[in-house]
């Protein structure tokens, strides 16, 4: 007998962006047209050639974790203390009672709850392996000790060697329990300890694509049964000098000078050829939504922003060898549009049900033609309106997905898509007719089913159908 497959919804939204700590304020902000790029505050943009970033203003974890546990910040990473403020944003959004709860019971048993959190390459804060480099230094007769300055690798270990018999031990300097503060799993890990979700759990980290991956995971691991409910997303910060370095090395980024505007200087799926403006901004952010059965989440009372219909992803491969045909960029879209197109046979629809794309919209040039190709293949002539993130809040890689599938959740609660994410040519945006109409609640059958579009910089594409509850 074939067990019928439950229906998922999605209750909570938690989310943390350049434009604001939680939902509403995030979104008041993308209602009123304002982009969150402007001069970083954590380092010196003007060091770099792209001088603007996504920052989050005015923001601390301990706001949003027990008294009792607040010490844990000591060895929390930005991207952990994005990860956690949006875990309690999407269990307050949710209604939901936690172990964070004091003195209440929660909702579900420890074990019925799980976690898929998506992360990315959680950059080190260049203060601390600044003040441990600058002890591991020697006078040792080498060519490349000398060009670097006199940094000597022998002397960051902690093994006395014939050549250093008595190291500096440039790594035993380095904070305790600092190695902690890195590790991608512990985004899910002080997510699941503060609030006691003890089912099953797990991390992805696929650069951009993590997110909608980790929310297709949590969607399964619902439906098999292994849980009734799972907080799923990703978060990840890239206002850090080594994470900007790392992007500027990559040419992902635009080259603009101090208080330039960021509405003009980030256009998503603007032209290829226009290579000298070209590029997006580094950004932080994190997106965790609460995931449930319907049928228990209405019976505690809750009221759902939408359903997750569908789930797809696919891995583009490069061609082995001229010969073997095709481009790098071709597989990518071929993997994108793929993934879709399993999204919407996993939802049961048809790309003719689909009201609005949500893609990342980065202004990075291969990135959006990768999500241009894709969204042609599977829509042809008549792509639906498609909202981009990049020039409002930034590349946050790893934590694109989580706020893309956070954005899309509050469009289908609200009704309403902000014409700000809208200021582009591609799918009716830039004011065209089909952007204007879904700006504006109550028009038509209003906004039904959203496709939303992961693409990574390293191949893996995922995609998701969510639709109105």
């Amino acid at each position: 007998m074939t067990q019928e497959r439950p229906s998922i919804v999605m209750t909570g939204i938690g989310v943390v962006g350049a434009c604001g700590v939680g939902a509403q304020p995030l979104w008041d902000a993308l209602c009123a047209g304002r982009s969150g790029i402007g001069a970083p505050t954590r380092y010196k943009g003007e060091a770099f050639p792209c001088a603007l970033a996504a920052e989050v203003p005015h923001f601390s974890a301990k706001d949003f974790m027990p008294k009792g546990y607040r010490k844990a910040i000591k060895v929390m990473a930005r991207d952990i203390e994005i990860a956690v403020a949006c875990a309690q944003l999407a269990v307050t959004d949710a209604g939901l009672t936690t172990r964070a709860s004091e003195g209440s019971a929660p909702s579900y048993a420890p074990e019925r709850v799980g976690c898929q959190i998506g992360a990315g390459l959680i950059s080190a804060e260049t203060g601390e392996l600044s003040m441990a480099l600058a002890t591991a230094t020697t006078d040792r007769d080498d060519a490349q000790v000398r060009v670097r300055g006199g940094f000597d690798l022998r002397a960051w270990g902690t093994v006395a060697t014939e050549a250093t018999p008595a190291p500096a031990r440039g790594m035993e300097n380095l904070q305790p329990l600092w190695m902690l503060k890195y590790l991608p799993n512990m985004l899910a890990c002080h997510v699941t300890i503060i609030h006691g979700f003890e089912g099953p759990s797990n991390t992805i980290t696929c650069a951009e694509a993590s997110g909608l991956l980790s929310i297709g995971e949590g969607t399964r691991v619902i439906e098999r049964g292994a849980a009734d409910a799972c907080i799923s997303g990703s978060a990840e910060s890239r206002i850090n000098l080594m994470a900007v370095a790392r992007m500027t090395l990559a040419e992902r980024l635009c080259v603009c000078e101090p208080g330039s505007d960021a509405l003009s200087t980030v256009r998503p799926f603007a032209a290829a050829s226009d290579s000298k403006r070209g590029g997006g901004v580094p950004g932080e952010a994190g997106g965790l939504v609460m995931l449930e059965r319907e049928e228990r989440a209405r019976a505690r009372g809750a009221t759902p922003s939408c359903r997750v219909l569908g789930f797809g992803s696919a891995h583009a491969v490069a061609p082995l060898s001229a010969s073997s045909g095709g481009t790098l960029r071709e597989a990518r879209v071929r993997a994108l549009a793929n993934a879709a197109r399993s999204a919407l046979r996993d939802a049961g629809k048809q790309p003719q049900d689909i009201d609005l794309c949500v893609a990342q919209g980065l202004g990075v040039a291969s990135s959006d033609e990768t999500e241009r190709g894709a969204l042609e293949s599977v829509f042809g002539p008549g792509v639906p309106p498609v909202v981009a993130l990049g020039h409002v809040l930034g590349d946050c890689a790893a934590g694109n997905g989580g706020l893309q599938a956070a954005i899309a959740g509050l469009v289908l609660r609200r009704q309403q898509v902000p014409e700000v994410l809208l200021a582009h040519a591609l799918g009716g945006g830039a004011g065209g007719p089909a952007g204007g109409k879904l700006g504006k609640p109550g028009g038509g059958e209003g906004i039904r089913n959203v496709l939303v579009l992961g693409c990574s910089l390293a191949g893996q594409q995922a995609a998701l159908v969510l639709g109105r509850a």
